[in-house]
């Protein structure tokens, strides 16, 4: 009989704000020690029992005070990717949402040092001067191509 080991694989889920001009809502990180000083989306991990888009409107109330209904949000597109240097790898699933109530503050100022609405079409780079996450901006690409799958760091 023969035992297959499965790869460790971390859910982890991603909000993408959508205005009507365009642009997206980034997070700059800080004292996360993962790319602090990085622009990144309202995100993280699923957690047991909890299903990834509901997991993204959550992230998106704890990170950012806005409350999206879940049936304001659309998958857009889900990510294998691993980074170097760090254990397993993660599948990122990415919503976008056009409708929410509220209005977007820092609501996790220890984790994050501001919020700028960005131009997606002008990724990857910077937003205002803060390098954006690469594999957020190489999401974005793919939400705007229409892409479903992507992997990233294969």
């Amino acid at each position: 009989m023969t035992t297959l080991e499965h790869a460790p694989l971390i859910a982890d889920a991603h909000m993408v704000l959508m205005r009507a001009d365009g642009r997206v809502l980034l997070l700059v990180r800080a004292n996360t020690g993962y790319m602090d000083g990085h622009a990144s989306l309202p995100a993280g991990h699923v957690e047991p029992g909890e299903s990834a888009d509901t997991a993204a409107v959550r992230e998106t109330k704890e990170e950012i005070g806005v409350l999206v209904e879940p049936s304001d949000t659309r998958f857009a597109h889900v990510m294998h990717r691993r980074t170097p240097g760090e254990p397993g790898a993660r599948v990122s699933f990415f919503f976008t949402a056009r409708r929410w109530t509220g209005e977007a503050t820092n609501a996790e100022p220890h984790k994050c040092s501001g919020l700028v609405w960005a131009d997606p079409t002008d990724l990857p780079g910077s937003v205002g001067g803060v390098p954006v996450v690469g594999y957020v901006a190489s999401a974005l690409a793919a939400i705007r191509a229409e892409e479903g799958f992507s992997a990233e760091g294969w």
